[in-house]
C-alpha cells in the first residue's frame, strides 16, 4: 500500500523572516512555529522572505511594498510547488500579509494566520491602507490562532463569517523542562536594549532598585542599540548590577539556573518569551500586571503599573527576604509551563484545529 504524501505547508512571516540574522522575539517565535508544525509530520517551507514592514507610517514605502508584494504573489502562484496549506505569522497594521491571501486563493488551499491583530483605530491616519490590508488578510483566513485573551477581544468582535478562532498558548520550543534554579543567586533581567518600550522597562527597573534595601545583586542579559542608556541607568548601583551582554542559549540557561528571581516590568509586551523561559527554570517572576502577560504568568501578586516602581520594589523586597516563598512560587510557575507551554502541547493544538480544513481541501 502506497504511503500517503506528507502534508506540505507554506510558511510566511511578513514582519521578519525566520532566517533574519538579528535575534528577536519575532524571529524566534517564527522558528518555533515552523518546528511545531513540522513535528506533526508535515513538510514546512518558508516560501518567501519578502519583508513587508512600515515602522513610521510612510505612504511611499507602503506603495513600494505593495508593488513588491504583488510581484512576489505572482511569482509564487506560478512557481511555488504544490502546497496543502498556507500559514502566516503576525499579520498586523505595520506588517500586513499582502501575499498569502492572494496565493492561497489562486492555489485553492486553506489560509491560516497565527497571532493576527485587528486595529480599527489605525484605519485612519498614516497606516490606514496597511491597516485595511491587515483586516482584509484576517478576513481571508479560515482559521486564526490567537496567543492571548487580549488579542481575542478585537478578533472576536470583528470576526469574519465562517472563520474559526483558536487559542494557541505561547510556548517554549522544548519537549521537557530544563533544570530548575535553586532560587538563591542574584536577581536576573533578560531583555533587548532598544529605545521605546524596552528602555521604559529598564527605567522602571532602575527606579525600582533605588528603593531596595539590603544586600542584593542583579544580572542583566541582553544587548542592543540602547546599551549606553541602560548602562547609564545602572551606573549608580556599581558592582551590584552586572551587564552580561548578549548571551548564547547555554549561557542564558546557566544564568536562569543561578538566579533567585526574574525581574522584568513588561511595558507593552505582547506576552514575552523570557517569562516562559524564567518560569520553566522555576523562577518566581516580578512583573507589572499587564494584559499580555496574564495568559502566561503563574498566579501571583503582580502590581498595577499605575502604582509605579515603588510597588514593584516592595514585591522584590518581599521575595528577596523570603527564600521559601521564592521556591513555592517557582514550583508553581514550573508546573504551569509543563502543563500548558511546551512544544508538544502546541503542536497537538495546531494540528487538531487545522485537520478539518485539510480534510475538506485534500
Amino acid at each position: 500500500m502506497k504511503k500517503p504524501a506528507p502534508i506540505r505547508v507554506a510558511f510566511y512571516a511578513p514582519m521578519k523572516s525566520p532566517r533574519h540574522p538579528v535575534p528577536s522575539g519575532d524571529r524566534e517565535m517564527a522558528r518555533n512555529l515552523m518546528a511545531i508544525i513540522q513535528a506533526g509530520g508535515a513538510e514546512v517551507e518558508l516560501v518567501t522572505e519578502l519583508k513587508v514592514f512600515d515602522k513610521h507610517g510612510d505612504q511611499s514605502l507602503q506603495e513600494n511594498l505593495r508593488e513588491k508584494a504583488a510581484l512576489e504573489a505572482g511569482r509564487l502562484i506560478e512557481e511555488m510547488p504544490k502546497m496543502d496549506l498556507w500559514v502566516t505569522y503576525h499579520n498586523y497594521y505595520k506588517a500586513p500579509d499582502l501575499v498569502g491571501p492572494v496565493v492561497a486563493r489562486a492555489r485553492d488551499i486553506p489560509y491560516v494566520q497565527i497571532e493576527s491583530t485587528r486595529a480599527t483605530s489605525r484605519l485612519s491616519g498614516a497606516w490606514s491602507e496597511f491597516a485595511q490590508a491587515a483586516h482584509d488578510a484576517a478576513d481571508a483566513a479560515a482559521l486564526i490562532f490567537y496567543l492571548t485573551a487580549n488579542d481575542l477581544i478585537t478578533l472576536e468582535r470583528e470576526k469574519h463569517p465562517n472563520q474559526t478562532l483558536v487559542c494557541l498558548a505561547p510556548f517554549l520550543p522544548n519537549a521537557s523542562l530544563p533544570r530548575a534554579s535553586a532560587t538563591s543567586g542574584p536577581m536576573l533581567t533578560v531583555g533587548m536594549m532598544r529605545p521605546g518600550d524596552k528602555l521604559a522597562s529598564y527605567q522602571i527597573i532602575a527606579d525600582c532598585l533605588q528603593a531596595l534595601d539590603g544586600d542584593w545583586q542583579l544580572q542583566i542579559a541582553g544587548d542592543g542599540p540602547a546599551r549606553p542608556e541602560v548602562k547609564a541607568l545602572m551606573a549608580p548601583f556599581g558592582t551590584r548590577v552586572t551587564l552580561l551582554g548578549q548571551c548564547s542559549q547555554s549561557e542564558l540557561a546557566a544564568a536562569y539556573e543561578q538566579a533567585s528571581l526574574f525581574l522584568w516590568p513588561g511595558v507593552n509586551e505582547a506576552f514575552g518569551m523570557v517569562y516562559l523561559e524564567a518560569q520553566s527554570h522555576g523562577l518566581p517572576v516580578v512583573a507589572q500586571d499587564r494584559p499580555g502577560m496574564r495568559d502566561i504568568l503563574a498566579p501571583g501578586s503582580y502590581p498595577d503599573p499605575e502604582l509605579g516602581a515603588d510597588a514593584l520594589a516592595s514585591r522584590l523586597q518581599e521575595l528577596l527576604a523570603n527564600p521559601e516563598l521564592r521556591q513555592k512560587l517557582g514550583k508553581k510557575a514550573r508546573e504551569r509551563i509543563a502543563g500548558h507551554h511546551l512544544a508538544p502541547a502546541a503542536s497537538a493544538r495546531f494540528w487538531s484545529a487545522v485537520a478539518p480544513l485539510l480534510e475538506k481541501s485534500r
